[in-house]
């Protein structure tokens, strides 16, 4: 039994089968760990397998107890397994699966953790969050200055990017600062239960700012009529304009409704229309 780590599932088939010097069919295997390519190329994952070559692990004594079944001779094929087992199994090889399994039951055991986390002040969630999140850029190809963590409000974690090359992480139309608005969250909500304002470079507070501007027109129309809605907005825009109608309208139904084609609206009303 061995424990093999390659990039691609595929590469540690392969080096399983050498290792063995037989054949990929021959292998028995258990796949520990599926292979990823990350966010970004980060949380990159290689894959993990343990293989095992069945026939050798059956000791040459039991095979000459098989014979002796068909030849119909008398022989205590318990006995036989038993003496012979020790020497099936490198020692090496056996005190690596035993570790491995250990550990894998360490990993079920998040109980432990779910009780943990919420025990914590938000103070000490960013200050955990900031020490891990500039372990996880330190070695990023860009530019850019630690990364801020601070409390925005006791439910929400700020992280803050800066330096020469932070608007680069912002990507064409946004889209980098998703990518990793959604790999933060993720992390930070299921780890600590705190939700995340990202700003890059300004990017967010720039963003504000423009749909605050956008949302007068829109604002006059509600105040006017009772109802309206916007246009179709971006994923980051839609829940900026979200958030300022239901802060502005806390008395009205203020809603994010969605095209044909995915594309992603406000509708505000009196709640006794819907």
């Amino acid at each position: 039994m061995k424990k093999i780590e390659a990039p691609t599932l595929e590469l540690a088939y392969a080096q399983a089968a050498r290792e063995f010097g037989c054949s990929v069919t021959a292998l028995q295997v258990e796949i520990v760990q599926f292979p990823s390519n990350g966010v970004l190329g980060l949380f990159k994952k290689s894959a993990i397998i343990i293989a095992n070559l069945p026939h050798t692990n059956i000791p040459a004594s039991v095979t000459a107890s098989v014979k002796e079944i068909e030849n119909d001779e008398p022989f205590d094929i318990e006995e036989e397994v038993v003496s012979a087992a020790p020497s099936a199994i490198e020692p090496e090889e056996l005190v690596l699966g035993d570790e491995f399994y250990e550990q894998a039951d360490d990993f079920e055991e998040e109980g432990d953790l779910e009780e943990d986390f919420y025990e914590i002040s938000a103070q000490e969630c960013a200050d955990e969050v900031k020490e891990q999140i500039n372990i996880l850029f330190k070695d990023i190809c860009f530019d850019i200055n630690p990364i801020e963590v601070s409390v925005y409000d006791e439910n929400t974690l700020l992280v803050e990017f800066t330096g020469a090359d932070a608007a680069l992480m912002i990507g064409k139309e946004g889209y980098r600062y998703k990518a990793l608005s959604y790999m933060l969250f993720n992390w930070i909500n299921a780890v600590y239960g705190m939700q995340l304002r990202l700003e890059i470079a300004e990017f967010l507070k720039n963003q504000e700012e423009s749909i605050s501007r956008y949302l007068i027109n829109i604002c006059d129309i509600i105040d006017q009529e009772g109802r309206a809605q916007t246009k179709v907005l971006d994923g980051v825009l839609v829940q900026i304009a979200l958030k300022q109608l239901r802060d502005r309208y806390p008395d009205r139904y203020v809603a994010i409704r969605s095209t044909r084609d995915g594309g992603k609206f406000i509708v505000i009303n009196s709640y006794h229309e819907y």
